[in-house]
């Protein structure tokens, strides 16, 4: 085996354990939100796909390294992290209506390129700030009764396989099989290229109304989470009420609409707003229904704004969208157990997809987001019971977010999962990119 020096052409970042203690995004031995300490001072940044295999045939085991947005111990490693920063290549396709991106780019420098060769992505994350391979791998989303996840745009991909090997499999020459590969959790290989379907750039506006009762909510849920292109529903779970609801809305050219004063009992909001309350919204993106960009309306965060630490915990899981009410009023009992530890919790929906890992996979899906103070010994203690309220539903949990779940009960509930442990022997025989992460959530070890 090829010692740490031998990896050729190969940027290395060592990184001195002891001056890193001091913990942080900035030591680069954390993830964003400062929550997760990585195991592994080796980081290695190629700079191109030749330099990728020879960094894993070099290796005895690694794992990709994208924006460090996970907050678990999915992109770990007690070996080496491959960093994929310098993979940074952007390439329309304007005849296949596709572009194909480097591991490395991230949705806010990938959105306004594209927007300005006059293309769109169909939908966005929250947060720009994120790799469009690391969210695509993990089954991100952003909201929308008939918007898919984000990995549901992806028509091919490349990957290093456990060989070394350059592989590619796209959605009309592969059909199941690349299916099984897009939401792979890094465990098939070092993913280094992904195309994504675009369409023509469109416009769209966003409106923000305060205090939706839960009861409006019960009542008229359909109509509430299908106001808009996409919808988010804020809540503190306190007050029986929704304290937010984000509209945004495609606007057609020369389309003017009024913001209406109110919202199945929600008000308008009359200036703009952050999703926490008491923050202030500047970094927020432009509301009061002022028309603008896609890409400076489907996030929730504004693209010039590059978040220096997240100092914060998130937890995330999908149920059924039939089952979503019911959910939101299960997880409402806890309201003065979360209450210590919570920021703010995000609801949105996601259509189905057929991507075998995906949290929605054959299920249009409610999401239930949780921004958690960075308390980790009260948000622990209040994790399984939450996981408990949603037991009925079958929830899933977010793969790149805190979860309390037995690895038997998470894979219980991909039907696919078999499939997916042959494919992962296929590609990674000597089973290069496992983890402990990936070892007990894939493969029950």
């Amino acid at each position: 085996m090829s010692s740490r020096n031998e990896v050729r052409g190969v940027a290395e970042t060592e990184i001195d354990r002891e001056a890193a203690a001091g913990g942080g995004v900035a030591d680069g031995r954390t993830n964003w939100a400062g929550n997760y300490r990585y195991s592994t001072d080796r980081l290695l940044e190629p700079g191109s796909v030749a330099e990728v295999q020879d960094a894993v045939r070099a290796l005895p085991s690694a794992r990709a390294l994208g924006s460090r947005h996970s907050f678990n111990a999915i992109a770990d490693s007690t070996v080496a992290q491959i960093g994929l920063r310098r993979l940074d290549s952007m390439e329309l396709d304007a005849t296949a209506r596709t572009v194909a991106v480097g591991a490395g780019v991230t949705y806010g420098a990938l959105a306004p390129w594209l927007d300005g060769q006059g293309y769109a992505l169909a939908n966005l994350a929250s947060l720009p700030h994120i790799t469009v391979v690391g969210a695509c791998s993990t089954g991100t989303h952003g909201s929308g009764v008939t918007n898919g996840s984000l990995a549901t745009a992806v028509a091919a991909l490349e990957f290093v396989d456990g060989r070394g090997k350059v592989r590619r499999l796209s959605r009309a020459q592969d059909g199941d099989r690349f299916a099984g590969a897009v939401v792979a959790l890094g465990a098939l290989g070092i993913v280094t290229r992904i195309t994504l379907a675009v369409e023509p750039a469109f416009a769209m506006r966003q409106e923000v109304f305060l205090d939706l009762p839960f009861a409006a909510l019960e009542a008229n849920f359909d109509a509430i989470v299908g106001a808009g292109y996409s919808v988010s529903l804020f809540t503190d779970w306190q007050k029986s009420r929704m304290t937010q609801v984000w509209i945004k809305s495609r606007v057609r050219p020369g389309e003017s609409r009024r913001t209406q004063p109110e919202f199945f009992g929600a008000r308008a909001a009359t200036r703009a707003m952050h999703p926490l309350l008491d923050h202030p919204a500047e970094h927020s993106t432009e509301q009061m229904g002022v028309a603008g960009p896609w890409y400076e309306r489907l996030p929730h965060f504004r693209m010039d704004f590059t978040p220096s630490s997240g100092q914060e915990i998130q937890a995330e899981y999908f149920v059924p969208r039939a089952m979503g009410m019911a959910a939101i009023l299960a997880v409402e009992e806890l309201r003065e157990e979360m209450a210590p530890a919570l920021s703010v919790s995000e609801v949105r929906t996601i259509a189905a997809d057929d991507l075998w890992l995906s949290p929605c996979y054959r299920q249009d899906s409610v999401a239930l987001h949780f921004t958690w103070r960075p308390e980790w010994e009260v948000v622990r203690g209040i994790l399984p019971e939450i996981e408990a309220k949603l037991a009925p539903f079958s929830a899933r949990p977010h793969w790149g977010k805190v979860f309390a779940m037995e690895p038997r009960l998470v894979q219980s509930r991909y039907s696919r999962l078999a499939e997916f442990q042959r494919l992962a022997e296929e590609f990674d025989p000597e089973r290069r990119f496992r983890n402990g992460f990936v070892d007990a959530m894939l493969f029950g070890m």
